[in-house]
């Protein structure tokens, strides 16, 4: 199988890479330019440079391809100009599945994410079926992946064959930024994380989500999204596991949410005039409110996902974020 990957330099698209060539497919990313290669080091890719807001590149890229994987999107809570978001997310995504239709690709597996599902206010798990709106997203990153995942579900409907899934909270090797996910892990292994809220995440180890990926191409159902995750951990626990793992002391203080959203605001008032982002912002306080827990018994009975526990997950961070000098 002939597999294009966009995103492949960043977390999840390197991993998506790195599992299709471990399977013996021929793999071609795309990239900009300006993108650090380190995740595609000693891998065996063809890179096609172009940019998801550069149509014609991406065109260029999904000729002679079996399947796409669009992996690509800008994951920030805060930016100073929130067009760029969507231009990315949105636009970038609408390119894609044109491009993709134009050059007669296959399959297209359309990366999204759980921040576009339904929250259960009980704190119970949500799901794929969870009932939700573009009214419930908090911030312009959810707002933007949840129109560009509807993007997806129409060119389905029009019949396109599209795949969706939705990553939980990845965590593991090759966290490079890191994501806000990774930041948290490095703060707490490095003995940074002063205080915690009561809030939670969905961890999953990020070679699992590749995994899921490449399952949902082969398995997956056009028009049909698979949640992929694996455990749902409080931030308490979180930071507990990881700060024993590197024999830190664990955030004892839990701190109201209602605390942080006056800090948040100042923090994104300074960040407006020096364009460095918060510490803090204010759409993570926000999500910060619920349980961001969720299931993923649709990808187990339907594809064959079988993730590994978190505390593997954990580990794998720990030990890649230590060993590339993330927590001096």
């Amino acid at each position: 199988m002939r597999a294009l990957v966009t995103g492949a330099t960043g977390f999840i698209g390197s991993a998506v890479a790195r599992a299709l060539i471990n399977a013996g497919h021929q793999v071609r990313v795309l990239a900009r330019p300006s993108s650090d290669h380190a995740n595609l080091a000693g891998i065996d890719v063809e890179i096609v440079q172009g940019d998801l807001i550069d149509a014609g590149s991406m065109l260029h890229a999904v000729v002679g391809m079996d399947i796409v994987f669009h992996v690509a999107a800008d994951y920030r809570l805060w930016v100073p100009d929130p067009d760029v978001l969507y231009q990315i997310n949105v636009h970038g995504t609408r390119s894609l599945l044109e491009a993709a239709q134009l050059a007669d690709v296959k399959r297209v597996v359309y990366t999204s994410s759980v921040a576009t599902l339904g929250i259960n206010d009980d704190g119970t798990s949500s799901d794929e079926t969870t009932a939700v709106s573009v009214a419930d997203m908090i911030g312009h990153y959810k707002r933007s992946k949840f129109l560009a995942e509807e993007l997806a579900f129409e060119a389905a409907a029009g019949g396109q064959d599209v795949v969706v899934v939705n990553p939980s909270a990845p965590v593991g090797p090759r966290d490079i930024k890191p994501t806000p996910t990774g930041k948290m892990i490095v703060d707490a292994a490095a003995g940074r994380m002063p205080a915690y809220v009561d809030s939670g995440l969905n961890i999953v180890h990020v070679d699992d989500v590749a995994q899921g990926h490449l399952l949902a191409a082969m398995s997956g159902r056009s028009g049909r999204h698979y949640v992929l995750g694996c455990e749902n951990m409080t931030l308490a626990e979180i930071f507990s596991t990881v700060a024993a793992m590197t024999g830190v002391r664990a955030p004892k203080i839990k701190l109201p949410v209602s605390l942080l959203l006056p800090v948040a605001h100042v923090a994104e008032a300074v960040a407006g005039i020096t364009h460095k982002a918060p510490m803090v912002t204010v759409d993570g306080v926000k999500l910060a409110r619920k349980h961001m827990y969720f299931s993923s018994q649709r990808a187990i009975d339907e594809l064959g996902y079988q993730p590994r526990p978190a505390m593997e997950a954990l580990r794998d961070a720990v030990d890649w974020f230590s060993e590339n000098g993330y927590l001096q």
